[in-house]
């Protein structure tokens, strides 16, 4: 079946209706109507904007998410700031929907750290007045000091003087103690 092509008188409204989806937390249908928009006018900026955004409201965690298209979007943006704030959200989407899904903290440390480092890099070049990159940056970085820190034995410093690190027998060592 051969889709229906929008006019380009009627981008704007469309674009507004893709919005009024993201916000009624129906990124299906916003995800539809900017490929539409994409498809008369393949360079619109806020359609690929939103296009985006839309992919990464449906981020559940699992293998099935959408993040390499979603970042491919993204970097097709054209002013750098965009670019970078972007990709930062969808660093910091794919985080927390890691952490939804039951990912160790740890696992998503690393993610979150790519969001803030986006971020910064947006913040350098931000427009006058826009601090919306600092707003994430410290949204990812109150998300971080939230993460329970893995317990290491192996680090400097992590016993009290005298301790030793508590041994626990290995396979090979417990299966040749069960041979003697």
């Amino acid at each position: 079946m051969e889709l229906k092509s929008i006019s380009h008188a009627g981008i704007h409204a469309a674009i507004a209706k893709a919005e009024r989806y993201r916000f009624l937390n129906e990124p299906e249908e916003a995800e539809s109507i900017c490929r539409d928009i994409l498809a008369v006018d393949p360079g619109h900026q806020s359609a690929q904007r939103i296009l985006g955004l839309a992919i990464t409201d449906q981020f559940s965690g699992g293998v099935k998410d959408r993040f390499n298209e979603a970042a491919s979007v993204f970097n097709s943006l054209e002013d750098s700031y965009s670019r970078f704030y972007y990709t930062g959200i969808l660093h910091e989407r794919h985080a927390k929907a890691q952490l939804r899904a039951g990912r160790p903290p740890h696992a998503v440390a690393a993610e979150l750290e790519e969001a803030m480092n986006c971020f910064q890099k947006a913040e350098q070049i931000r427009p006058t007045g826009n601090d919306e990159a600092i707003l994430r940056w410290n949204r990812c970085a109150r998300l971080l000091q939230t993460l329970p820190q893995p317990v290491t034995h192996d680090e400097p410093g992590a016993f009290e003087s005298g301790d030793t690190a508590p041994h626990t027998p290995s396979r090979v060592h417990t299966r040749a103690a069960r041979g003697r």
